[in-house]
């Protein structure tokens, strides 16, 4: 006969332990908290992060339904839900660990303040004392102490980040680590809940997210509303029964959006990372910038965007983590969603090949190419008209000239019309020559307006008129004059 005996977790081991499950971060670890909120139907969150004498303190209010004392208990429990249980359509946790867990992987004291019906409760992890399982339990003075005064006004739920160690690896954060992690915690937010800020149609309650008092605008990372972006038709598909919707995007060229837009969209790795699946699990975004090794992220492909929509019926098979930050391709979609990829990745590419250079100019405009026509033959010259070739083919010094003309003809002889013929034949959609992104063609003109301006006898107003009528430039005319106007080039 088996024998048994009780063999319980030591507690602060595994509190401890706790801290790492998951691969939080400051805005996974708010997000995990956030997702607590909107189970609680709030309208409103408010997070305060701030430093004082570089000890930072963390502080999120919403005004959701509140809890109970004994709900409260319940939420402070350790794995306080099993994730194989059947939960509502729009609950966004599974484990039960999350707000533990989230916490705890950024502080070592977490205290939960809550209103519901009027009545309050309150309690407290402390890692640096909690022996056999003592949680704080708070008095209705202390919590009227402790809280933000909105929350004694009515229902709602505070949590309060206290000895944050795990915001800073050299024990005090200095200013300004601090507040690149806030920047980086309000961007990442304002993607993750985008289509909770916006409101979106299926979101159940549009949410209003304050940060330092600062309110957060949603970032779509398909650019939507833009006129330019090709919006795919939604697929419906199914996974053992349970339905789930997916959406392709191609966004636009570089030279249809602006900086700011730009910005937002490539975030702090670039337009190559962001390339990929979103993955959205009840309208909040859980991971993207994957293909999940269907294809290879590359320059071509660097403008779709396709947002998966799984319910949370499907986390198992999602293999959703317990930081909602990753998931796996279930293996029965590998094949249909590689279908769709490949076929994006061409739309992708014939974005970039509309913005090249056209060697039959109609608009006036002066060509890098220009195409000759003899005694039946058809060659290709670099044009000595443009205005850089034609600075250096009247460079002041000699040996200078006679170098770039050399090297000119050996651009020319090299021409390779026939491998270029057959690409163009066999795969179309592949052939790229222009500027891949934005930054590389703005860098290439910042690297051109000193000889272009020399070229102008130093007048703005001539340089102006010359980059409209000069490929590249006069293709992306909206572009660099934005791009002039910031560097204060030319007056608006």
């Amino acid at each position: 006969m088996v024998k048994y005996r009780n063999n319980p977790p030591d507690a602060a081991a595994l509190m401890a332990s706790a801290r790492s499950f998951g691969n939080y971060n400051l805005p996974s670890a708010l997000a995990d908290l956030l997702d607590n909120s909107i189970k609680a139907r709030a309208g409103m969150i408010e997070i305060l992060c701030l430093r004082e004498d570089g000890e930072p303190t963390v502080r999120i209010l919403d005004d959701g339904h509140g809890m109970t004392e004994d709900e409260l208990f319940g939420a402070m429990r350790p794995a306080s839900a099993n994730p194989e249980d059947e939960r509502a359509a729009d609950d966004l946790g599974r484990f039960g660990w999350g707000m533990k867990s989230a916490s705890l992987s950024q502080c070592r004291k977490l205290t939960v303040l809550t209103r519901k019906n009027g009545k309050y409760a309150g309690a407290s992890w402390d890692l640096d004392d909690i022996e056999d399982w003592q949680m704080g339990i708070l008095e209705h003075q202390e919590i009227e102490k402790l809280a933000n005064p909105k929350l004694l006004e009515r229902d709602g739920t505070e949590i309060i980040w206290e000895n944050c160690d795990r915001l800073s690896e050299y024990g005090k954060v200095r200013a300004k680590e601090f507040n690149e992690l806030l920047a980086h915690a309000k961007s990442e937010l304002a993607l993750t809940f985008h289509r909770y800020l916006a409101g979106e149609m299926g979101v159940r309650k549009k949410l209003t997210i304050t940060f330092n008092e600062g309110a957060l605008d949603p970032i779509d990372p398909f650019l939507r509303d833009h006129p330019a972006t090709q919006s795919k038709p939604v697929e419906h598909l199914e996974l053992e029964g349970k339905p789930f919707s997916v959406q392709a995007f191609i966004l636009p060229h570089f030279s249809k959006i602006s900086s700011a837009e730009h910005e937002r969209l490539g975030g702090e790795e670039g337009f190559v990372k962001n390339q990929g699946f979103y993955v959205y699990r009840q309208h909040r975004l859980i991971m993207h910038g994957t293909w999940f090794r269907l294809v290879r992220h590359g320059e071509l492909s660097q403008l779709v965007r396709i947002a998966v929509n799984i319910p949370n019926s499907l986390d198992a098979i999602w293999k959703i983590t317990v930081d909602k930050s990753e998931a796996q391709l279930p293996s029965g979609l590998r094949s249909r969603l590689r279908e769709i990829v490949k076929s994006l990745k061409g739309q992708s590419g014939k974005v970039f090949q509309s913005r090249g250079g056209r060697i039959k100019q109609t608009d006036g405009k002066t060509p890098v190419w220009a195409k000759y026509v003899r005694s039946g033959e058809v060659r290709y010259y670099v044009n000595r008209e443009h205005p850089l070739v034609a600075d250096l083919l009247e460079h002041e010094d000699r040996e200078v000239r006679q170098s770039f003309g050399v090297a000119l003809n050996l651009v020319e002889d090299c021409f390779p019309a026939v491998s270029i013929g057959e690409d163009f034949t066999t795969r179309p959609e592949m052939m790229n020559q222009s500027a891949l992104d934005r930054d590389a063609f703005l860098e290439r003109l910042d690297a051109a307006l000193p000889s272009l301006l020399a070229h102008c006898d130093g007048s703005f107003e001539k340089l102006w008129e010359l980059l409209q009528v000069t490929e590249p430039w006069g293709g992306q005319s909206t572009l660099v004059e934005e791009h002039l106007r910031l560097k204060g080039w030319k007056n608006a």
